[in-house]
């Protein structure tokens, strides 16, 4: 069995005696003499190498991404006769610390401060002072805050219990209301009532048509003036031109982005010069931790037939 191997993200995989690895590069075609690969490991995104063999691998079999989200993936038109899993509880804790780390960095004023070491300023009277445990004005702890994690899956669990264990109060918003894992889950019916009360709203929702602006001017407007809004799920799912309209009006406390639409976001994108925003380049997932036990399970479930793990409807 041949199995092409993305270079352009780290995950651990040992393969099995009989498999061939053949690293690619996703920026470029796949050399034609690697055109009958059965299976492919991708990133997930929409690249050069997931349309080319999209469209010339007659033999592919299976392609197992290392993304949660595999939109890209299955935008290159795979036939029916090739299985695609995702990467599902690969990037957990990763992007859970993340959104942690981002919500910090905001709320705490690191940017500024940061910048001011760079200027070699002692800038007390600007940062020293300002910091409070409830939010007056401006929100300056996690302690004692109330945090709505909006897509409440494992990462989302993995958020909350981070969020909790610095002090903050957590629900979560998912298809379907309930108890998970100790915290209140409740459904986008319950928002306009959730978001009033909200200090910080953690976006972990996935990228498909349901989720197209799920944060809008509109729900932006239900959100506290202090409050802050930490996406690390997919650009797509907030109106990114809304969200810098509301910041450069006090409208937000601020924003912590992981994600943004397009990607890569376009420098004269209005984010990038937003009151009192982070951007980063998506790279909250990090190490696909667990990876080689998932693609070794799935590379024995192909050869005995079984149904693979973490398969994507289609």
């Amino acid at each position: 069995m041949k199995i092409l191997a993305t270079t352009n993200a780290p995950f651990e995989f040992e393969p099995p005696d009989g498999v061939e690895v053949v690293p690619v590069d996703e920026r470029e075609p796949v050399p034609a003499e690697h055109l009958d690969a059965d299976a492919a490991i991708l990133v997930g995104g929409r690249t050069r190498v997931a349309d080319h063999l999209a469209a010339e691998a007659s033999g592919l079999r299976w392609v197992q991404t290392l993304a949660a989200g595999p939109d890209g993936v299955l935008a290159a038109g795979f036939g029916p006769g090739v299985t695609i899993t995702n990467g599902r509880g690969l990037h957990t804790y990763t992007v859970a610390e993340t959104a942690l780390a981002l919500t910090l960095a905001g709320i705490l004023r690191l940017p500024g401060m940061l910048a001011a070491q760079r200027e070699r300023h002692w800038a007390y009277e600007e940062y020293g002072t300002w910091r409070e445990l409830h939010p007056t004005g401006r929100l300056g702890s996690l302690i004692d805050t109330d945090v709505l994690v909006w897509g409440f899956g494992a990462i989302g669990e993995q958020v909350a219990r981070l969020f909790t264990a610095v002090g903050a109060r957590v629900r979560g918003i998912a298809t379907t209301a309930g108890e998970r894992g100790g915290f209140e889950v409740f459904t986008d019916a319950d928002l306009p009532r959730l978001l009033t009360g909200t200090d910080v709203l953690v976006m972990v929702l996935p990228h498909d048509d349901s989720t197209h602006h799920a944060l809008d001017a509109d729900r932006m407007a239900l959100l506290p003036n202090h409050a802050w809004v930490v996406n690390v799920g997919r650009g797509t799912t907030v109106d990114n031109d809304a969200l810098a309209a509301a910041l450069n009006a006090g409208e937000l406390g601020g924003a912590a982005l992981d994600v943004a639409d397009p990607e890569p976001y376009p420098a004269d994108g209005p984010l990038w010069g937003a009151r009192n925003c982070i951007l980063v380049p998506h790279v909250a997932g990090g190490v696909a931790h667990g990876s080689d036990e998932l693609i070794n399970d799935n590379l024995a479930r192909l050869g005995s037939g079984q149904p693979l793990r973490n398969v994507v409807p289609r």
